[in-house]
């Protein structure tokens, strides 16, 4: 529905069908995947596929289809395939039923080439906090710089700008600097030089990774955003504060004796 829509023509099968249980291109296997799978499926027969060969990291919890998605795409993906996919946030954490198992098994699998944690309320149809993640078959692609054993985190959980009470967007210059971002940290040279940004964005080696449990929330990675330094010193910064409120001070009287002559020639007070 989502490709006849908006036009493009796509070869989805000759019938109605289930990825998960009658996957209608098994042999496919993609240089590009993008999906959106619904969050924390629950109720997608996972008692039903036990052994299938597609559970190369482990076998994802029947009641979540999460993880089972996540190595759908990873058997789809051709050899320097990249695959970009949205989840929910609990996907980067959770150790529940076995999904940490799983997880660890991907990452030791070096397949894991970005995380951005996203805005929340950015969705419609539902509040659930999501974010994206980016696997890549082969770090080692010649396309790129090798990247083998490094996963970069974005944190973006504090862009996008409120349409309406419940729901955000993300700007196009929010989105550029994203992507440039990742695009720089592949070593895409029309993208610019890639670095560090406390608070925004953090290459991080495997060792960190397992330092952390496995777990993948760019949070943990990023840091704190440096608080830019004005070179005023304490002392001068706590006099400066102080004429100034004393000033306020000031103020607030003058405003405050307008008032009571303004209500006494109301009639009000003495």
């Amino acid at each position: 529905m989502n490709l006849a829509i908006r036009g493009i023509d796509g070869n989805i099968g000759d019938r109605n069908a289930d990825t998960f249980h009658n996957d209608l291109h098994k042999d496919l296997k993609a240089d590009f995947i993008l999906a959106n799978p619904p969050f924390n499926m629950s109720d997608w027969g996972g008692e039903r596929l036990r052994e299938d060969t597609r559970w190369k990291y482990g076998t994802p919890p029947v009641g979540n289809a999460n993880y089972g998605w996540v190595q759908q795409m990873i058997h789809h993906l051709s050899s320097n395939g990249i695959a970009g996919f949205v989840l929910a946030n609990g996907s980067m954490s959770s150790n529940s039923s076995g999904e940490g198992d799983i997880r660890k098994a991907i990452i030791d699998a070096d397949l894991v080439d970005c995380m951005v944690a996203l805005p929340g309320q950015l969705f419609y149809n539902t509040q659930i906090p999501a974010c994206l993640w980016f696997f890549a078959r082969n770090k080692k692609n010649g396309k790129f710089r090798d990247r083998s054993g490094e996963t970069l985190f974005i944190d973006a959980r504090k862009m996008g700008v409120l349409l309406d009470r419940v729901h955000r967007e993300l700007t196009n210059e929010e989105i550029k600097r994203i992507a440039q971002t990742y695009h720089a940290w592949r070593g895409e040279k029309e993208a610019g030089e890639y670095e560090d940004i406390p608070g925004f964005c953090k290459s991080a080696k495997l060792e960190e990774i397992v330092s952390h449990g496995y777990v993948l929330t760019p949070g943990r990675y990023v840091g704190a955003e440096e608080v830019e330094d004005d070179d005023e010193a304490f002392e001068e910064k706590m006099l400066h504060l102080t004429k100034k409120l004393e000033q306020q001070f000031i103020e607030s009287a003058k405003l405050e004796a307008i008032i009571k002559e303004n209500l006494r020639g109301l009639g009000y007070g003495g």
